[in-house]
């Protein structure tokens, strides 16, 4: 018979030894959001559930339960199968722990592999990360990275994990960039997924000196980032980062590579054409019509959005900043480097601890 653990119990288990969380809803629910690291087995897919869920409204619980019987044997087998090539520990979840994760785990015990259930499911999994944001605690101090748009601040983020620094990237977990055109080509997370993935990476440095960011306003795409997270970014040493305008657009191409979504960079264009002057706007949109991205870029970057920089610009003299006149994205990513090394000892950290 299979157990129902609380979510502490199952974090206890995942200090021992690898342990695999199995979110037995359908495939938009775990989309949405889900435990961070899951895997999708769902007893009904998206066009099931809708039906069943259909039936209890309008014929009662004893007729959906048995309408989802038959349509849960006839795909049995293929449940089983998926279930068989987990080789860790596993616990399966549905939202409130209820029918969905009885009847996976109930179906597995029978078949001889051993499941546990997460009591209260993913909702008790929400209300954890709630009350993680609501402590407001998260001791490393934030070196920020800012920059007008297209000056490789999210690339050097890479490049400085790559190293071996501590960073987290907000609008990766986000699934946006922080700009018109952020979401296109990503999955933007809802706010459900984004906390989730965002309470996983402050609990992975929470015990660093300092963790270094991207300068972000608190709103990126469609989430939030938590007031205390924001404010503690706005005290952080901030490094500006100053590009040549040709290299900014090289970045901002390579990064968005416009020409594989035409139609929505011609869509999102429209959603700031009137904050444009006229002239500069129909000059755009031409060159939209004409493949023309690179020119695009460059009277985007003038006219929009360096403009919305400088009024965003910080007023507070006592944050520390450092700015940074580079080359290239190479030259920049050396001198963040070079500029780290030299504020480590004001920092009190010792350059061998990473």
């Amino acid at each position: 018979m299979f157990r129902d653990l609380m979510l502490e119990d199952i974090f206890t288990l995942q200090e021992k030894g690898p342990h695999t969380f199995i979110d037995v809803r359908s495939p938009k629910e775990f989309n949405e959001a889900t435990i961070p690291g899951s895997i999708n087995i769902p007893v009904f897919d998206d066009e099931e559930r809708a039906e069943i869920g259909t039936l209890y409204k309008h014929n009662g619980q004893e007729v959906a339960m048995e309408r989802g019987l038959e349509v849960f044997s006839e795909k049995l087998p293929d449940f089983i199968r998926a279930f068989k090539l987990i080789k860790t520990p596993m616990t399966v979840f549905c939202w409130r722990g209820g029918m969905r994760s009885k009847t996976a785990a109930t179906v597995l015990d029978l078949m001889g592999i051993h499941t546990t259930r997460l009591s209260g499911g993913i909702r008790s999994y929400r209300q954890w990360i709630v009350h993680e944001l609501e402590k407001e605690n998260f001791p490393p101090n934030f070196i920020v990275l800012n920059g007008y748009t297209g000056t490789g601040k999210t690339e050097i983020l890479k490049r400085l994990a790559n190293n071996g620094y501590p960073v987290i990237d907000f609008e990766h977990i986000a699934g946006h960039r922080g700009s018109i055109f952020g979401q296109i080509g990503l999955e933007p997370s809802n706010q459900k997924k984004f906390d989730s993935l965002l309470v996983r990476e402050l609990e992975r440095f929470k015990t660093e000196q300092y963790v270094f960011i991207e300068g972000e306003s608190r709103r990126i795409g469609k989430v939030s980032l938590p007031q205390f997270i924001y404010e503690k970014k706005e005290i952080g040493m901030q490094i500006v980062i100053q590009l040549p305008l040709e290299e900014r657009v090289k970045i901002v191409l390579a990064d968005y590579e416009p020409w594989n979504n035409p139609e929505r960079f011609k869509e999102a264009f429209q959603l700031i054409k009137k904050r444009l002057h006229t002239p500069i706007a129909k000059e755009i949109e031409t060159h939209l019509e004409n493949g023309e991205f690179a020119w695009v870029v460059e009277l985007l970057l003038e006219h929009y959005y360096d403009p919305r920089y400088k009024h965003s610009g910080y007023q507070n003299t006592d944050i520390q900043k450092v700015d940074i006149d580079a080359k290239n994205i190479e030259d920049a990513f050396q001198k963040v480097l070079h500029t780290i090394e030299r504020e480590q000892l004001r920092l009190g950290v010792i350059a061998s601890e990473f």
